[in-house]
């Protein structure tokens, strides 16, 4: 789900129907195994507006889904009057990068920044462009954007990690991309004038604080958060 909704028995792909039908497997991938119910299903794919057979819908995705699936991991099962997916640990991609992210949190915490850097690019790797690309309705709106965000603090890590192990020359350039693309993200500014200032370019990165503290002010009517302004000190002191 770390890109276009995709499903898989063995290598052979296979075929999840229309968009409102991967909208309806994500949701319920996302619960962990827990029941939805048909009310949660039919706001999760439509709102506050669904359509008038929505109910009708939702029970004929549901079977398409069934058949599709088959017997894998129990496959899609009703109950409660709603309907539940239960499928194996590590079958999902969300599942791998969350425990990939954890072990590079232990190994950071154990003093082995490579492991956690190359745990944390791995977890990364499972990306496949934008989460849930492509499905409607309000629940995978708000679910790609947490995903998103998730995405972005462990790029934010592993490049924490990058100046960590000394490849502060490599994590300029992408850092700068990165700014470019999230011009609000503090957290980037802060590791771009890090970067900067450790590959010897001191006068960029305070450059980076004045832009920073100039789009703050234009933007959002605010100054920089105690850490940049800190850091900013910091380069100035050498």
């Amino acid at each position: 789900m770390l890109g276009p909704v995709r499903a898989r028995r063995g290598g052979e792909l296979l075929h999840t129907g229309s968009p409102q039908q991967r909208a309806l497997l994500a949701a319920l991938l996302l619960r962990g195994g827990r029941t939805a119910t048909a009310a949660e299903l039919v706001d999760a794919l439509w709102g506050e507006e669904p359509p008038h057979a929505a109910l009708a819908a939702l029970r004929t995705y549901a079977s398409r889904l069934r058949k599709v699936l088959g017997t894998d991991a129990d496959a899609l099962i009703s109950e409660s009057g709603g309907y539940a997916i239960r499928v194996g640990q590590g079958c999902l991609d969300i599942d791998r990068a969350e425990h990939l992210a954890t072990s590079a949190e232990k190994a950071r915490a154990a003093g082995d920044r490579p492991r956690a850097r190359e745990l944390t690019n791995e977890a990364l790797a499972l990306w496949d462009g934008e989460p849930l690309a492509g499905l409607p309705g309000p629940f995978a709106e708000t679910q790609r954007t947490r995903l998103e965000e998730w995405r972005l603090t462990l790029l934010e890590t592993r490049l924490d990690l990058d100046l960590e192990v000394g490849a502060h020359a490599e994590a300029v350039s992408e850092l700068t991309a990165l700014t470019a693309a999230h011009p609000l993200r503090e957290r980037l500014r802060e590791l771009l004038m890090l970067a900067l200032y450790r590959s010897g370019r001191q006068a960029e990165a305070l450059a980076v604080y004045a832009d920073t503290r100039r789009l703050l002010a234009d933007e959002l009517g605010v100054d920089p958060c105690p850490e940049l302004s800190e850091l900013q000190q910091r380069i100035l002191q050498a």
